[in-house]
């Protein structure tokens, strides 16, 4: 098991990590390749950020030194899909040079980053944050792979710091915390949902921390996106939704979509090669997949108004930069699609182990408003796009066998790659209710047994943990590598089922993390402005680049008992409760009265003519 999973790191190159020199303030690492992209900042130049109270002694000692400064930058991405469909990714990054998990140091004074994540950082000591809320399932046989990946439902993984001596406690608290503040379901997540992996989601920011025990990790693969998850996310950003891109953000629009995720990622990461100084990093993304379908439209034809109501007609005032990009990679020549308004400006960028070509439209700029000072880029289709290539690496799972007692599921992983093999982690968190046979685990590449090069497997506890499997798998070249394993279903307690339970039962998504051969060479001079599309996950070596990749969830069923029969009893019993019951108290507490019976109108007569007569009456 240590072999394998020295393997494991070494072939991810997670530890290749240099230490920094003693002299330098912050956490003990180095600079992480592609995490350094924050030296290369647009225009506007750092803007000085407040004084906090713990900085005040040391910079007036100084003589007035400037305190850490904070900025941010804004990017769109637009990429036109082969199916018709169009790509929009939005993305957002804040950077402050301050130290929040520094004892002794309080910060109290906020600008740019948001107060409430800046407390939670410092309050529970967390290194690295990474949470996301996705709608709908990425389909990446037509889509290809996103800029970040992310699994449908909610996904949360922590970083603590290594001096946290109850993670445990700091993660209940953490998730509750996150809850109230993204207004979502984070409040679900508890030990039964809660796994900490040994292998896979190493750290994304600088540290060379390697003791898994300070990761947790947790899905909610029900969780539902709306517009109440999108509105306290907005209001992280600098300029809210009033200015720059973020007036594009409109709730109704976004969510009429066929996929949509919004995430938000902290980290530490250093401003330069030799990480002589470092920041935190708040990225805020979010992504969604316009289809002509249910836009209503009917014809390939695209614009900012069409996708999202609104035009641009400035840059946020805080931000550094401000740039909207298009991808005309597939379109040289304009035989594909015509793109307006034309502008000048073309970059070039290194994205997923491809190169690519982007129309740039800077917003810092008046001319790129033109005469009406306002921008609406208009994307029309001439002709039938081609297939899109496949891409090299993609995965799919699903849930096999008949009846309620057992099953089998099947994770399925395709190496599109003509002659290069490479291998993958694949982690899997399956919950406790169903039980794995973890002596049925089988797996095969070209119908060939492939025995993984590490395991590590944690059995579920009843009603306390999850399973936990995590594997080092060597993909043959253009192949499909099938894992199987059997597991039979558990009857729960009657109070454990969900308001509808013939629904079923959701499992979330398996995670492939692999180092995919790249088409052309990496960059991995992390000193050199890059666009922040094509620089959150880390560059290693020039012959690959890291991928993500998350399957589809799985919904099982589970045994039900007839929820109707007890509905039945109950009325029954209470009907025979209420007759039976409410007839004998009706005969305790009744009073009865003897009551002579009326005398006729004849006999009332006679006995008035007795009256007046002065003779007894009858």
């Amino acid at each position: 098991m240590t072999s394998g999973c020295f393997v494991a790191r070494v072939a991810f190159g997670v530890d290749a990590r240099v230490e920094k020199p003693n002299d330098v303030t912050g956490p003990v690492s180095s600079s992480e390749p592609g995490q350094s992209e924050s030296a290369a900042v647009s225009s506007g130049g750092p803007v000085a950020a407040p004084v906090s109270e713990a900085d005040e002694p040391a910079e007036a000692a100084a003589g007035g030194a400037v305190s850490p400064p904070d900025q941010c930058d804004e990017e769109l991405v637009l990429r036109p899909l082969r199916s018709g469909d169009i790509y929009a990714s939005f993305q957002f990054r804040t950077q402050w040079d301050t130290d929040f998990l520094h004892h002794g140091k309080k910060v109290s004074h906020y600008r740019l980053f948001p107060k409430s994540l800046g407390q939670v950082l410092s309050k529970f000591s967390v290194r690295e944050l990474h949470i996301s809320f996705t709608q709908g399932y990425w389909r990446t046989m037509q889509w290809g792979q996103p800029f970040i990946p992310s699994p449908p439902g909610a996904e949360l993984w922590v970083w603590f710091h290594n001096t946290v001596e109850d993670v445990d406690g700091n993660w209940k608290e953490l998730v509750n915390v996150l809850s109230g503040i993204f207004c979502a379901s984070l409040n679900f997540i508890d030990s039964t949902n809660t796994v900490q992996p040994s292998a896979s989601f190493k750290p994304l920011g600088l540290g060379n921390v390697t003791d898994h025990r300070f990761l947790r990790y947790a899905t909610l693969p029900r969780e539902i996106v709306c517009t109440e998850n999108l509105t306290p996310w907005k209001k992280l950003l600098p300029c809210g939704s009033k200015a720059g891109l973020a007036v594009l953000l409109k709730s109704e629009k976004l969510f009429h979509s066929s996929f949509h995720s919004q995430a938000v990622h902290i980290r530490p990461v250093c401003k330069d090669w030799q990480c002589t100084s470092t920041a935190w990093e708040l990225r805020q993304t979010l992504n969604v997949v316009f289809d002509i379908y249910t836009s209503g439209q009917g014809k390939k034809e695209w614009s900012l108004f069409k996708m999202f109501s609104r035009t641009l007609t400035e840059a946020c005032p805080l931000a550094s930069s401000s740039k909207v990009y298009v991808d005309v990679t597939d379109n040289p020549e304009g035989e594909l699609f015509d793109l307006s308004p034309v502008t000048p400006l073309l970059s070039t960028a290194v994205v997923l182990g491809d190169r690519r070509t982007y129309s740039v439209y800077d917003l810092t700029k008046k001319e790129t408003f033109g005469q009406l000072r306002s921008l609406n880029l208009v994307l029309r289709w001439k002709g039938e796009s081609g297939d899109m290539l496949r891409p090299l690496l993609h995965a799919e799972r699903y849930v096999a066998g008949f009846g309620l007692q057992t099953g089998e599921i099947h994770t399925l992983i395709y190496n599109n790659h003509p002659y290069r093999a490479f291998p993958v982690l694949l982690l899997d968190s399956v919950p406790w209710y169903l039980r794995l046979y973890i002596h049925t685990l089988t797996v095969t590449s070209k119908t060939r047994e492939n025995k993984p090069s590490y395991i590590h497997y944690q059995p579920s506890k009843d009603r306390l943990r999850p399973h936990l499997l995590e594997m080092l798998v060597q993909l043959p070249p253009h192949s499909v590598t099938e894992v199987t394993v059997q597991f039979e279903r558990a009857l729960l307690k009657w109070t454990e089922y969900t308001p509808d339970p013939n629904h079923g039962f959701y499992v979330g998504s398996s995670v492939i993390s692999a180092l995919v051969p790249s088409v052309v060479a990496m960059d991995t001079n992390s000193t050199q402005e890059r666009p922040l599309f094509s620089s959150f996950f880390p560059t290693k070596e020039e012959s690959s680049y890291f991928v993500r990749v998350y399957t589809e969830p799985l919904l099982v069923n589970l045994p039900t008992p007839d929820f109707s029969m007890p509905y039945n009893v109950i009325c029954l019993t209470c009907t025979v409760v209420a007759v039976g019951y409410g007839s004998f108290y009706n005969l305790l507490t009744r009073t009865f009265q003897v009551e002579e019976p009326s005398q006729s109108l004849a006999k009332r007569l006679a006995n008035v003519i007795r009256r007046i007569r002065g003779v007894p009456l009858l």
